[in-house]
């Protein structure tokens, strides 16, 4: 007990000294002091100066419980710093080497939280996202009972969402490059692998104007079948939204590609 005050006095005792009192410190022998005075650095928010305690006791506890404190703390002074590439190492490293520790089923959860933070915006590469939508999913199917699960599922649902928009994104600028088979092959792509999806009204108004502009676009021997496709579309937009903000348009689109059939022979 009187080791223990003697400990945490000289923690409070460092709060106050200077750069050269910690680096005493660092140089100390007494790797239950700089563990002790480690944890009130930690505490106190100052994660720098705990990490680099941390760092130099990994060795001197590795596989003991003061080990296992060190190693989900370090993990979280990164996450505490928002350097989410290196606490999803670590967190992840801790379930690793912790497998049956009562923080492993957190530390996972985290591990998948950090590659979630790093997923970009739609518009850019979404390797990070697939990286984070596979460590939820095993999150997922590792912890079924976990309190983090509803958490879990929706950051699993923010970045599908994400990956849908880049794909509908890339759909409409086939279409603004007067790229209209690639258009067209996108949207119904879509359609198909995203058959839930909250654009569906977007991309069957989309797909009228594209086959309208194929049509337009086409030989005499491709004009027919590609009129009819826009007509198709316009209708089945008119049927699935018959309030849809889209209708005045695509009427409009319906009915020019009526008459343009009605001229070919």
């Amino acid at each position: 007990m009187k080791n223990r005050l003697l400990i945490l006095a000289f923690c409070g005792f460092v709060a106050l000294t200077s750069c050269n009192d910690f680096n005493r410190m660092v140089k100390s022998t007494d790797n239950e002091m700089k563990y002790e005075v480690a944890m009130d650095y930690y505490d106190r928010g100052d994660y720098n100066h705990a990490l680099q305690l941390f760092d130099l006791l990994q060795a001197s506890f590795r596989n003991t419980p003061k080990g296992e404190a060190i190693n989900y703390r370090t993990a979280q002074c990164y996450y505490l710093q928002s350097d989410y590439e290196i606490a999803g190492y670590y967190f992840n490293r801790f379930t690793q080497t912790y497998p049956f520790s009562k923080d492993a089923e957190k530390a996972a959860f985290m591990n998948a939280y950090c590659s979630y933070m790093l997923s970009p915006e739609s518009g850019l590469d979404q390797t990070n996202t697939h990286s984070a939508i596979k460590q939820l999913k095993s999150f997922i199917e590792h912890y079924p009972n976990s309190d983090s699960l509803t958490r879990a599922n929706q950051l699993l649902t923010d970045l599908n969402n994400k990956l849908e928009e880049k794909d509908y994104n890339i759909c409409r600028l086939f279409y603004r490059m007067e790229n209209y088979s690639a258009a067209i092959t996108s949207f119904e792509n879509m359609l198909k692998k995203y058959p839930n999806t909250e654009h569906r009204e977007e991309i069957l108004f989309d797909m009228a104007k594209t086959y309208y502009d194929y049509a337009e676009n086409s030989i005499t021997e491709k004009q027919r079948e590609r009129y009819e496709s826009c007509v198709e579309h316009c209708n089945t937009l008119s049927y699935l939204y018959p309030d849809s903000k889209y209708l005045q348009d695509v009427n409009g689109i319906a009915a020019k590609a009526r008459k343009k059939l009605e001229n070919i022979q």
